[in-house]
């Protein structure tokens, strides 16, 4: 019995960090209908900002913050003046998306470059850093953490969706983007802003996630397959959808590795499979 209790609770949390991972990707897709393929090299970059922002101040909440706000500035530049240029439409699209694979080759290469090919972990504070004993099953404090946060960025993310103006108009943005501009409002600072938390969510997965997986190059390879799985199983565009689509995945992943090691890979994306194939838009997601 341990053994399930232990690996549901390692894939829920694990499913925690996907979340803050694929939310910003699914919001981005939702919003602008571009497929980010530089996603998963702002988790690793906000890895590694956090490793020299913890290293260089001895505060591991200050490279929490500045390593979240450094990505997310990157992802309002990389928007301002290569993505919004390209206008919008289906003839922007490919190119749009060829920008996004750009930049992950040159933040990737920059990665190598600036912290070198080794493993590093970010620092976890020691009042993380320890397990709570609940019926003689262990459960890292740092795993509850990674829930915790996924769980208030959900809340966070919902209220500011459905109980503001500027939600009311990221949801009319997602539903007809052409109405949208027709009405009047600005899509273009809608999506740059939509954009940066975007990379501010995957910047802030990184700094948590480099504290339990580490950061090495060829991660953001790994991050992204992982990352879209859940955003198709739960539809493209939609909150809920990058909710359950995480949970999905990380407990899928994480029995998979466990029980099946050698088919762990068909054990993640047969479950994506079938949901495409009965539902093609996503549990949640519209045509």
């Amino acid at each position: 019995m341990s053994f399930w209790i232990e690996q549901t609770f390692a894939g829920l949390s694990y499913g925690g960090l996907l979340f803050l991972l694929a939310s910003g990707l699914s919001l981005i897709f939702g919003v602008m209908r571009i497929i980010n393929m530089a996603h998963g090299s702002y988790f690793i970059l906000g890895a590694y900002i956090g490793v020299t922002v913890a290293e260089v101040t001895g505060s591991w909440l200050l490279a929490l913050l500045l390593a979240s706000l450094a990505v997310a500035i990157l992802g309002i530049f990389m928007h301002r003046y290569f993505l919004r240029v390209l206008g919008h439409g289906v003839a922007a699209e490919l190119p749009q998306v060829m920008i996004t694979v750009g930049f992950l080759f040159i933040i990737q290469q920059a990665s190598i470059d600036i912290w070198g090919g080794d493993p590093m972990i970010v620092k976890v504070p020691s009042y993380l850093d320890w397990s709570m004993e609940i019926g003689g099953i262990f459960f890292p404090v740092y795993r509850i953490f990674m829930l915790a946060v996924a769980c208030v960025m959900a809340v966070a993310l919902w209220l500011g969706l459905e109980k503001t103006r500027a939600g009311a108009m990221v949801r009319a943005s997602v539903d007809d983007s052409e109405m949208t501009r027709g009405l009047g409002i600005n899509t273009e600072k809608l999506s740059m802003v939509i954009f940066g938390l975007g990379a501010f969510l995957a910047g802030l997965g990184g700094v948590i996630g480099g504290g339990f997986i580490g950061v090495y190059p060829g991660l953001d390879f790994q991050i992204l397959p992982l990352a879209f799985a859940v955003v198709i199983i739960g539809g493209l565009g939609t909150l809920r959808g990058a909710a359950l689509g995480s949970l999905i995945v990380g407990l899928m992943d994480t029995f998979g590795k466990a029980l099946f090691p050698e088919l762990s890979y068909f054990t993640l994306f047969a479950p994506m499979a079938i949901v495409l194939a009965i539902k093609p838009t996503g549990l949640f997601g519209r045509a």
